[in-house]
């Protein structure tokens, strides 16, 4: 089973660049960031005729996420929004459980708050939100299923996931109390997928569209999947597809995707 993470930022301004990945990798399982798209809106009609169940969780001009899976897959069990706040309006978590003829698999995917501007309710928010993902992912654990927490997680992890360390200091995807509470989360038991198959520094999901960012290479890993231990035990690869962030009028994030063998 194939199962990529994607912040489209846009998915109606992407659908094509979309549509051309479906078609060409064939992933069974996608896991979509920043839709900026309510429900309706939703490119829903596309998505099926390209051969895949969709179930949406939308917000107007604002984050969103979605699941895709390649039929026959089927999608149950969804849950929108992530528990812990009945407060919390924003479209940033969707999960489902995904059957399959050996094992279920459970996916989630996630848009966490970017928090910047560091001294401002947005980044209480991020680290509240982090603080709920942890709780919930705890009690998912528990279940002792396949379970892979996908998308864009707005954390810069360590400073070999970032070209120049030093601009990032005081943004609120490298502070060190952004970066504690993600490893809080691994030490729940979870491991970084693309960390498990490939150490090399440099390794980028995300560039800015400013400043020439994506010709100088100047990038950021932000984009995760975080495999529960049954998903790591089925591990075989993970991989980041570069080139699309080459696209005219890309996404500013590139896919990231990890291969489960469920034999």
């Amino acid at each position: 089973m194939r199962i990529t993470t994607w912040n489209v930022n846009s998915v109606k301004q992407r659908l094509a660049h979309l549509l051309a990945f479906l078609a060409e990798a064939q992933p069974d399982v996608v896991c979509l960031q920043e839709l900026k798209c309510v429900d309706d809106a939703f490119p829903r009609t596309e998505i099926e005729e390209a051969g895949y169940v969709v179930a949406t969780h939308g917000q107007k001009a604002f984050n969103g996420v979605a699941l895709l899976a390649r039929r026959p897959l089927p999608l149950q069990e969804i849950r929108r929004g992530l528990p812990g706040d009945a407060s919390d309006e924003q479209a940033r978590y969707i999960e489902a459980v995904i059957p399959t003829a050996t094992v279920p698999v459970r996916v989630a995917s996630i848009y966490l708050p970017n928090g910047n501007p560091v001294a401002t309710p947005k980044y209480d928010y991020k680290l509240a939100f982090m603080r709920r993902l942890q709780a919930h992912a705890v009690a998912l654990r528990t279940r002792e299923e396949v379970l892979v927490l996908a998308g864009d997680y707005n954390v810069i992890p360590e400073p070999e996931d970032v070209a120049d360390p030093a601009a990032w200091t005081s943004d609120a995807l490298f502070l060190l109390q952004t970066r504690a509470a993600f490893r809080a989360l691994l030490n729940e038991g979870f491991t970084d997928a693309l960390r498990a198959c490939d150490g090399r520094p440099g390794v980028y999901s995300f560039w800015d569209y400013q400043a020439g960012c994506w010709p100088r290479n100047q990038g950021i890993r932000i984009d995760h999947l975080l495999l529960s231990p049954q998903a790591l035990d089925r591990l075989v690869s993970a991989s980041v597809q570069k080139h699309l962030r080459g696209l005219d009028k890309p996404s500013d994030h590139v896919p990231v995707t990890v291969e489960l063998d469920l034999g």
